[in-house]
């Protein structure tokens, strides 16, 4: 049969978007069961303040007595951020009240020179301390909500 119609179909375009719904529900479905698997297999870890709680509510002890609450100063704060020789520098200050020139600062905390300016002006960046320029150096000034 040499003559026929010509072999093409027409195809109807509503069953491609059928077909890509179906893919997407499919894949919808499967992330769906996946993640009730996920949340039954590996439940919350309990965070631990639930566990002090939790263990509080089994014992005869008070929430008060068994996690006794130590006040923290921003100045202790701080200090834990800073590298050793920023806190070399920080310390030099609060026992001068605050407020030393950066000369001397250098002989207290030995620093080099450039090392004193690069920390006092990464400290001066963050706002831990102020800068008031005095004759060839500099006053440095602890921070108020530091002090």
């Amino acid at each position: 049969m040499v003559g026929g119609t010509g072999g093409t179909q027409v195809q109807n375009s509503a069953a491609g978007y059928f077909g890509v719904a179906f893919v997407v529900l499919i894949g919808v479905a499967v992330v769906g069961v996946g993640g009730l698997i996920y949340f039954f297999a590996f439940p919350e870890i309990k965070t631990s303040r639930a566990l002090n709680q939790s263990l509080v509510a089994n014992s005869a002890i008070s929430v008060s007595e068994a996690t006794p609450e130590k006040v923290v100063t921003p100045f202790e704060s701080v200090l834990k951020t800073l590298t050793k020789d920023e806190r070399k520098v920080v310390e030099v200050l609060s026992t001068h009240n605050g407020r030393y020139l950066q000369k001397y600062i250098r002989n207290d905390a030995g620093l080099s020179r450039l090392q004193t300016h690069r920390i006092v002006a990464r400290l001066a960046e963050r706002g831990v301390v102020t800068l008031e320029k005095t004759g060839n150096t500099n006053m440095v000034v602890l921070a108020n909500w530091l002090k």
